[in-house]
């Protein structure tokens, strides 16, 4: 998907984001050498920074004092709309299935895979998150100047993550089911976020009843809850016009505050999740053909490679679902019926890229500020993030505010998102394929499974 309807923001983020990591080098390699004069000391004494007289010092004064709450300007518009675009997204989306049971088998197998894809996906990266931790390659002062940077949400770990860190089935049914609702979703203390588990239920529900509803009840609900994503999706869309110039500033000063090693993590983490997308792409599908179809995995590949270079640039999977129904009908040979229904079905559910990515960025910034998630919390993260990838599809840029719901969840500090925020673009592409590539793949497997299913009824 794309991060905006606009093709250009991208690049602009792209080059906030080099232009930040420019000035952020330089003025750690430079800065400790460049005196500060007194009377400029005294000066920026009177607007609160205080530093030693060296120009990193002032510079980190500089990030704190304004470039970071530019930042948060920012960030706060994204978890604005995070509790809101959360329900009414993940709602609408159960609403508009209608009746599974009038589906039938074809929507079964749909749904099977879609579910089997997503999860795979997210459980390869974060088991790569796991073997290749980028996080750890900041040093312990690093991670603590951060931590002491975020400040109150990293220290809330530390009194909820004993209670979590066994869990059992009463804790399990408080962190989905709280005695308050409305209390657990819009948080407890002042200023704090709530919790995004419960709202999860609650929208599921939501739209299992509204499925049950007579059709123009159902189509009203539907409505509504469109929308509000739609208006949750406007708000996203004016945070992200500042993005070209947060990014930059958050960059920045989170790198003058941590130091050089934060580009390493950086460029570990967006390896490890570019070449466990194309694992999961080419490694996952190829058994899934050799299991369920009589295709080669370097012919099938070689046909649909238009498609997946189509998606790969245009960082859209809506933008190439006309040329990925051509190839299945034309080149692969799909009956044009699931084509027609797993495609378009997949466009806006089937999201393992980004499930993926979602799983591996909530690790990340996990691991950056020191917070281990255990076995149970990471299978849960895995269920979660399947779940946030389905409603974050067709929302440009939707997936921020969940990938920072997921964040709250976890008692990670949502702001560091932004350390990531300059990456997306790269990232998005990869996804994309691999969104698209995986769409084509499940197409194909539910038509050979449903091709066999009716040649073995007609046999009888």
């Amino acid at each position: 998907m794309a991060s905006s309807s606009d093709p250009k923001l991208a690049h602009r983020i792209l080059r906030g984001l080099v232009i930040g990591l420019i000035l952020g080098v330089l003025t750690l390699l430079a800065g400790p050498h460049v005196p500060v004069p007194l009377f400029l000391q005294d000066l920026l004494k009177h607007v609160g920074i205080a530093w030693s007289a060296n120009g990193l010092e002032l510079m980190r004064g500089v990030s704190t004092v304004l470039l970071d709450p530019f930042g948060r300007v920012f960030l706060r518009l994204l978890f604005f709309v995070v509790m809101p675009l959360v329900f009414s997204s993940l709602a609408a989306g159960v609403v508009q299935l209608g009746d599974p049971g009038r589906l039938g088998p074809l929507a079964g197998r749909t749904f099977l895979f879609f579910f089997l894809n997503m999860a795979i996906g997210v459980g390869l990266g974060l088991l790569m998150m796991n073997v290749l931790v980028p996080g750890d390659h900041l040093d312990p002062g690093t991670k603590e100047r951060l931590m002491t940077e975020f400040g109150a949400a990293a220290r809330q770990h530390a009194t909820t993550h004993g209670a979590q860190a066994g869990l059992s089935l009463g804790i399990i049914v408080e962190m989905f089911m709280p005695a308050n609702l409305v209390g657990a979703i819009v948080g407890t203390s002042r200023g704090a976020i709530g919790d995004v588990l419960p709202l999860i239920l609650f929208a599921i529900l939501v739209g299992v009843v509204g499925m049950s509803l007579p059709a123009e009840k159902r189509a009203r609900l539907q409505s509504g809850l469109e929308l509000v994503t739609e208006l949750m999706t406007g708000i996203v869309n004016l945070a992200l016009r500042l993005a070209p110039y947060a990014v930059p500033c958050l960059i920045y000063g989170v790198l003058v505050k941590s130091g050089l090693d934060l580009i390493v993590a950086l460029g570990v983490f967006v390896l490890g999740c570019a070449g466990v997308m194309a694992l999961h792409l080419f490694g996952t599908m190829s058994v899934w053909l050799r299991l369920w179809t009589n295709r080669k995995p370097g012919e099938y590949f070689k046909t649909i490679e238009e498609v997946i270079v189509t998606a790969f640039s245009t960082s859209s999977s809506n933008a190439t679902l006309p040329a990925a129904l051509e190839n299945a009908t034309e080149k692969l040979h799909i009956s044009p019926s699931t084509a027609g229904f797993v495609l378009p079905l997949g466009t806006t559910m089937n999201m393992s890229g980004t499930a993926l990515y979602e799983g591996c960025v909530v690790l990340f910034v996990a691991q950056v500020f020191g917070v281990d998630l255990s076995l149970g919390q990471q299978v849960t993260l895995l269920v979660l993030a399947v779940l946030s990838a389905v409603a974050v599809a067709g929302i440009p840029g939707g997936s921020l505010p969940l990938i920072a719901g997921l964040l709250i969840t976890f008692n990670v500090p949502p702001e560091g998102i932004g350390i990531i925020l300059g990456t997306d673009r790269i990232l998005d592409m990869c996804r994309t394929a691999t969104n698209v590539g995986c769409d084509l793949t499940t197409a194909l497997v539910v038509d050979e499974l449903t091709k066999k299913a009716a040649a073995r009824k007609a046999g009888r």
